[in-house]
């Protein structure tokens, strides 16, 4: 019975170094390391390059004009997709993150950042010049940058760059609107915000206070 037992025993141990050189085998499989020497291939590198014609998933940039914004080499005047309600809502949004620090949330340039000694105040979107650049224009700066202000393609999706862009128009016509512009029933300007307590910081945003909003607006 002893003899048995140690027999078992061996053969429990044999069976495990057997099965973790098979481990080790497998941990330790012949590989090379990123941008390694190899000399299985003619330039020594490791590192193969594509195929040739080879695109990463998800840029395969097939509409030109949604990714740069021009026609060619001039920039195009329309929106690759139609302008929704919720379209300017994200665009507003994206908008007040990203661009309002300089540019300000009417887009005159009076950002906060320029108010603190900013070395060059932008333009306003209101001046001339702005107002006739096409869509196209606003969307090629925001992905390649211009003058001092650097680029946003990495911090904006394309997408997000185009809502951006229509929120942009809807600022620029937002200055010279008149009552037929908007709809029946709503004053132009319309009567400004009642606030509860401090109209709020830099840090902060204003509480608006909705009753008395709605109080002002039964008075008119």
């Amino acid at each position: 019975m002893l003899r048995l037992r140690q027999t078992s025993v061996v053969a429990v141990l044999a069976s495990m170094a057997v099965l973790s050189a098979c481990r080790l085998d497998m941990q330790v499989q012949p590989k090379q390391n990123p941008l390694s020497r190899s000399d299985f291939f003619a330039d020594q590198r490791s590192e193969r390059p594509p195929v040739e014609g080879t695109v990463a998933r998800g840029q395969l940039h097939e509409d030109s004009y949604f990714y740069t914004g021009k026609n060619g080499s001039t920039p195009g005047n329309y929106m690759p997709f139609p302008v929704t309600k919720e379209v300017l809502e994200r665009g507003r949004e994206r908008y007040n993150i990203y661009c309002a620090p300089c540019h300000s949330r009417v887009g005159d340039g009076n950002g906060f950042i320029p108010s603190r000694g900013f070395a060059r105040r932008p333009p306003s979107y209101h001046i001339e010049r702005l107002q006739k650049a096409p869509l196209g224009y606003f969307y090629d700066v925001m992905t390649n940058g211009f003058g001092i202000m650097s680029d946003y393609a990495s911090q904006i999706s394309p997408q997000d760059r185009w809502k951006i862009v229509a929120y942009i128009r809807a600022l620029q016509l937002s200055q010279s609107a008149t009552q037929a512009d908007v709809p029946t029933g709503q004053a132009v300007p319309s009567a400004p915000p009642q606030f509860r307590g401090q109209p709020g910081s830099g840090a902060t945003l204003p509480v608006i206070n909705s009753e008395n909003n709605s109080h002002s607006e039964e008075r008119k």
